[in-house]
C-alpha cells in the first residue's frame, strides 16, 4: 500500500491482496469489472459471478491481459432465480474452501414490471433477494477476520420512492413505479447490510456498503434511454460534470472490500457534490436505512421469500460496530 492520504484514496492503495479469493457478481462489465480486474492486479483471485457467461470470457481475458498472472474463474449465476443462486453456491463451495471478499454488486435498473422466476418484483427479487440468498449460502466459507468482507453494492437512489412498503413488495395493489421499485430494493441493499452486520461476531468478517456516485456505466446509459428525448438530450449536456469513469466508481467497492481501516455497517460513496463523483468516503445513508425494525422485518420477510437462513452464528444482537 502506497500510505498515500486517505482523502484521495485510489486502488494503489488497495493492500495486497495475494492468497486471497474474491466473489464478485456482475463481473463481466462496469463496476464489477473494475472491481474485479483492480483486486486481480493486487493479487487476488478472481470469480466473475454472471448471467451470461461467454460475456464473462471475455472479461475475464481483458482482466487476463491486464493482469497476466492473475487467476479468473467465471461462474454462472442469475440472481432472478433462486434454483440459479443456490446451484451457483454449490458450485462455488466445491471449488473453493474459503472465500475473502463477497461482492454483492449485480443489478438490474428501472425495468418494466416484471417478475423473477420465483414470482418476486424482479428488481427487488435481482438486487436483494438474490443477493441475500447468495450471501446465506456462501457466509460461513469466509474466514473469521475483519478482511473479510461482504460488500453489497447500494446506489445514492435508495432515497427515491418514499418509504418502503413490506406488505406490497411485489407492487400488487398499487400502480407500478419502476423507480420506486429501483430505490427501494437499493434501499433493501443497505438494511440488509446494517442487519447482517449487527448478526456478525466480533472479530469475524464485516458487512459493508457501497454505492459508485454517478458512474458512466451501461446500466445508467440504459435505464436513461427510458427517458424522454428533452431529458436524454438535457442530461447529456451535464453528463460530465455528473459522472465518473467505471474505474472510479469502483473505488468505493474497493476501499469497503479492502481498506484495514474500514469497520462493520459502514456505507462507502464518492466525496464530491451529491456524493456523485470523487474519491471514496464514509458516507450516511437515508434515515429509513438505519431503521433497525425495518432492517430486522426485511430480514425475517428474505428468510421466508427465499427459503433460505442464515447459518446459526449470525444471531440477532451479537455485535454491533456502533
Amino acid at each position: 500500500m502506497t500510505g498515500s492520504n486517505p482523502a484521495h484514496w485510489t486502488a494503489l492503495d488497495i493492500p495486497g491482496q495475494h492468497g486471497r479469493t474474491a466473489v464478485i457478481t456482475g463481473a463481466n462489465t462496469g463496476i464489477g469489472f473494475e472491481t474485479a480486474k483492480a483486486l486481480a492486479l493486487r493479487g487476488a483471485e478472481v470469480v466473475l459471478a454472471v448471467r451470461d457467461t461467454d460475456k464473462g470470457k471475455r472479461a475475464a481475458e481483458e482482466i487476463t491481459l491486464a493482469a497476466p498472472t492473475a487467476r479468473v474463474h467465471v461462474q454462472r449465476l442469475d440472481l432472478s432465480s433462486l434454483a440459479s443462486v443456490r446451484d451457483t453456491a454449490g458450485g462455488l463451495r466445491d471449488a473453493y474452501a474459503r472465500i475473502d471478499l463477497l461482492i454483492n454488486n449485480a443489478g438490474v435498473m428501472y425495468t418494466p414490471h416484471r417478475t423473477t422466476s420465483d414470482g418476486y418484483e424482479l428488481q427487488f427479487g435481482t438486487n436483494h433477494l438474490g443477493h441475500f440468498a447468495l450471501t446465506a449460502l456462501l457466509l460461513d466459507l469466509l474466514p473469521p477476520s475483519p478482511a473479510s468482507r461482504v460488500v453489497t453494492v447500494s446506489s445514492a437512489g435508495h432515497r427515491m420512492g418514499g418509504p418502503i412498503d413490506l406488505d406490497d413488495l411485489d407492487w400488487r395493489s398499487r400502480p407500478y413505479d419502476r423507480t420506486a421499485a429501483y430505490g427501494h430494493s437499493k434501499l433493501a441493499n443497505l438494511l440488509f447490510t446494517y442487519e447482517l452486520d449487527r448478526r456478525l461476531p466480533a472479530g469475524g468478517p464485516l458487512a459493508v456498503a457501497a454505492h459508485p456516485g454517478g458512474a458512466d456505466t451501461t446500466g445508467s446509459r440504459s435505464a436513461m434511454s427510458h427517458s424522454s428525448a428533452l431529458t436524454r438530450t438535457a442530461f447529456a449536456a451535464i453528463r460530465p460534470l455528473l459522472l465518473q469513469s467505471p474505474e472510479r466508481g469502483a473505488l468505493p467497492v474497493l476501499r469497503a472490500a479492502t481498506d484495514p481501516e474500514v469497520r462493520g455497517g459502514e456505507y462507502y460513496g464518492p466525496r464530491g457534490f451529491q456524493q456523485s463523483k470523487g474519491y471514496p468516503k464514509m458516507v450516511r445513508s437515508s434515515p429509513q436505512s438505519y431503521d433497525t425494525s425495518l432492517q430486522r422485518r426485511l430480514w425475517a420477510l428474505s428468510q421466508e421469500m427465499s427459503g433460505i437462513e442464515f447459518p446459526s452464528g449470525t444471531q440477532p444482537g451479537r455485535h454491533s460496530h456502533e
